[in-house]
């Protein structure tokens, strides 16, 4: 049997040929996605190129994921910061989605203004526990119907507003659904039924609006988003199989051109004594996404968020250095710098300091709580300080002369925090052939297979 996976990104579309006879990596291609034309003029260049390595390819299955355009742009809205809101981001961020912003409580008419500006691919419309308060998430439904762009609306809160919501739905030219409620139950997070409903949209509607249909025709299976593939492969990993045990807990960072993407397959429990756990349970298999962390369409934020100074102190570089490539890189996203040169040294600060930031965002935080029976701890989120591996994903870790350092970003160094929370000592590896997304998607069929390619592939540095 011979598989061809296609992932269709903003900037590359990377095809991937698989032999499952021999449980191999046949070769890999890429060429740029064609999104303002034709998505399958890229396919078909970047086919050519695969069969100018490998010889003729003549697949049975094409299993297809897309994150081309932004991939889906969403905005997620909930009754408080902690619970619902937090709630909707782990399903929206779960399903493969790219997160804008997330609004709490009634939005106001600034916050609408927002929205229209954003002009989301989907909103998931969150807020209450089942029984408990319904007039937010109603009056929130009212708001969104009102604003003019079209995006769709997947509602899942308070069961006991679902009349009221397909009322509202129905009177509007709004594309909408509602399924279940994230938390049921205070405390409780149910996001499948969410993740479902994400998928199911943008196999309905984001692939027709992305011109993926004609892809989709040659696949018969559906697309789905590529975060959402990678996330399948990381869980694979992780958890392995029925016949075949994973590697266990690992966090892995896909650093692109327009985000930086964390996931964690660990429990996140405690590793100190005296310790209370705050806010919502923390699933094993998380994901989140930095919109203003990349190499490329974000560099301007991830530059902004570093700062001159502190880049020029850690590298020894001339500050007009950094600030002429971060302008190159702005004035053409498609620039590479030359092997050994004092841009290339420069690309890789900017790629340490995405990871650093990504992963302390991703993982929890300790804080001290003096008592009258002594030091206590709070814990919020998940506490990653003994995860043993760190995986590296994406072009601007696995394309780099030096890997490694890049990745140190993600280690724990011990600086100005109660208890580290990000990994202390984890061992290294890569996805030097970037097929975590291509592995995702071949899960879905042969999950076995799929482990075993990953086992062989994905190596320590």
């Amino acid at each position: 049997m011979k598989y061809l996976t296609a992932d269709f990104g903003s900037t590359y579309t990377k095809l991937t040929a698989i032999d499952s006879d021999t449980a191999t990596v046949l070769g890999t291609s890429l060429a740029f996605t064609t999104i303002e034309t034709n998505v399958i003029e890229g396919f078909r260049l970047a086919m050519s190129r695969l069969e100018a390595k490998i010889g003729p390819f003549r697949y049975d299955k094409l299993l297809c994921c897309s994150s081309a355009a932004g991939g889906l742009k969403m905005v997620a809205l909930g009754l408080v910061p902690e619970l619902t809101a937090k709630a909707a981001r782990m399903a929206a961020s779960s399903a493969g989605a790219k997160v804008i912003k997330t609004y709490s409580f009634e939005i106001s008419k600034s916050e609408e203004e927002e929205i229209y500006q954003i002009n989301p691919d989907l909103v998931l419309l969150c807020g209450g526990t089942d029984g408990g308060n319904k007039e937010v998430i109603i009056s929130n439904a009212k708001r969104l119907c009102g604003i003019n762009r079209d995006f769709s609306i997947i509602a899942a809160g308070n069961k006991s507003a679902t009349d009221e919501l397909e009322a509202i739905f129905s009177k509007s030219n709004k594309n909408w659904v509602i399924t279940k409620n994230v938390m049921p139950e205070f405390n409780k997070i149910n996001i499948e039924p969410a993740k479902e409903s994400i998928k199911d949209l943008f196999i309905s509607r984001i692939i027709e609006a992305k011109g993926l249909s004609a892809i989709q025709q040659m696949s018969g299976y559906q697309i789905i988003p590529t975060p959402l593939a990678v996330f399948n492969g990381c869980e694979l990993l992780s958890k392995g199989t029925k016949n075949e045990a994973g590697i266990g807990d690992l966090m892995a960072v896909d650093l692109g051109g327009a985000t930086t993407d964390v996931y964690s397959m660990a429990s996140g429990a405690p590793n100190v004594d005296n310790v209370m756990v705050k806010g919502l349970p923390e699933p094993y298999s998380k994901r989140t996404v930095e919109g203003d962390l990349g190499m490329r369409y974000s560099l301007p934020s991830l530059f902004d968020e570093v700062g001159i100074d502190a880049l020029a102190q850690e590298s020894g570089l001339a500050e007009d250095d950094i600030k002429a490539w971060v302008e190159a890189c702005i004035a053409n996203p498609d620039i590479i710098a030359e092997e050994g040169s004092t841009q290339q040294r420069i690309e890789e600060l900017f790629a340490r300091n995405a990871v650093r930031i990504a992963v302390e965002r991703h993982c929890g935080e300790y804080q001290s709580v003096f008592t009258t029976n002594g030091q206590l701890f709070t814990l919020v989120g998940k506490d990653l300080s003994t995860v043993p591996y760190v995986v590296g994903i994406g072009g601007a870790i696995i394309n780099n002369a030096h890997p490694l350092a890049i990745l140190e970003g993600a280690k724990n160094r011990g600086v100005s925090v109660v208890l580290p929370t990000k990994p202390n000592s984890p061992k290294y590896l890569l996805d030097k052939k970037y097929i975590f997304a291509s592995m995702g998607l071949l899960s879905a069929i042969d999950p076995d297979m799929a482990l075993k390619i990953m086992k062989k592939e994905i190596t320590q540095i």
